[in-house]
């Protein structure tokens, strides 16, 4: 607004400082009232300019300010359409930049399915479950989030609140761990008719190949603690070994004969294992990994970052980079 009020001034007391110079014969100081109204003008309108000159990206005010008083002041009728020119093109060119068709919208309603999910990541479900301060409600919500959650990481939680003091929490999670468990037997017995039915090589080196795995998830999964995990290890080593009977190029074979073998405790022959499925064919980031533990439980730490130096700049999982970058030399 003063902006304007003072723009709309200077070019009135401009026009005033013109029709003054053209009566000046009737006037006794001619120069004076001239120069009066036109560097009144020139103040103004440089004062006006200012106000606009944050728009244009000013630099350095009083100079500016400074600069167009004097153009308008040395310059009549000139140098004040100029400045009021230059203004102008200025905010033309200015507007022109400006990104144009933004519209302002209404956030969507939200889908009715989507405010019943949990509002936990796997990331922040950890800290929840472990803390006894929060309230039991936000606990619950926070522990029926890990049935999104990989049974890897969520069976350790599950098997930690099986001592909470909330007696929801710990039948929650007892309940999880239960159906998780359940599943795995199913799946096992299932596989188990597979292989029973099974009547050509190929079938029979599916079936064991499957309950090989099915018994490595019990084991990954930490869903068999003692001497069922002992059983789940030995079953399936067993099913892997006969497996690659069957098939005695299944890089994979190899490694899973390796991690169960490792499961038993017997270093020696994981280590033999997992050689041979590297030398199977199985890529490096899949064997290099379990090399390197068994160098780690040997205390061989020279071999441990040798082992992992290949997959410092592996960009596969994040886990086993970060861990390759904490053993790489300094």
């Amino acid at each position: 607004m003063f902006a304007l009020l003072s723009g709309v001034s200077a070019l009135l007391l401009e026009g005033l400082a013109m029709w003054l110079l053209g009566t000046a014969e009737h006037l006794a100081h001619p120069l004076a009232v001239f120069l009066l109204a036109h560097l009144t003008a020139s103040a103004l309108l440089a004062l006006s300019a200012l106000a606009l000159m944050p728009a244009l990206t000013a630099r350095s005010g009083r100079a500016s300010g400074l600069l167009m008083f004097s153009l308008s002041a040395f310059i009549p009728l000139l140098g004040f359409a100029g400045i009021v020119a230059g203004l102008w093109i200025g905010r033309y060119r200015l507007a022109i930049r400006r990104p144009r068709g933004l519209r302002t919208l209404e956030l969507p309603a939200l889908d009715p399915h989507q405010r019943e999910r949990s509002g936990f990541h796997q990331t922040g479900v950890s800290g929840f479950l472990r803390n006894p301060r929060v309230p039991t409600p936000q606990r619950l919500k926070a522990l029926v989030a890990l049935q999104h959650v990989p049974g890897r990481v969520a069976s350790p939680l599950l098997r930690d609140l099986l001592g909470d003091d909330s007696e929801d929490l710990r039948l929650l999670a007892y309940g999880m761990l239960d159906r998780k468990e359940k599943t795995l037997n199913a799946q096992i017995q299932a596989e188990r008719q597979r292989l029973a039915s099974a009547r050509n090589p190929i079938a029979l080196a599916l079936a064991h190949t499957r309950l090989a795995g099915l018994y490595w998830e019990l084991i990954y999964q930490q869903l068999a603690q003692g001497d069922l995990r002992t059983h789940a290890a030995e079953a399936g080593l067993h099913h892997a070994r006969e497996a690659l009977a069957l098939r005695p190029s299944g890089a994979g074979l190899y490694l899973r004969c390796g991690q169960c073998l490792l499961a038993l405790g017997n270093t020696t022959e994981a280590e033999v294992a997992f050689e041979a499925a590297r030398a199977a064919g199985l890529p490096d980031h899949r064997v290099l990994p379990h090399l390197a533990e068994l160098a780690f439980l040997r205390r061989d730490f020279t071999a441990v970052r040798r082992l992992l130096a290949p997959l410092a700049s592996w960009r596969g999982m994040m886990g086993v980079q970060k861990v390759a970058q904490f053993w790489s030399p300094r």
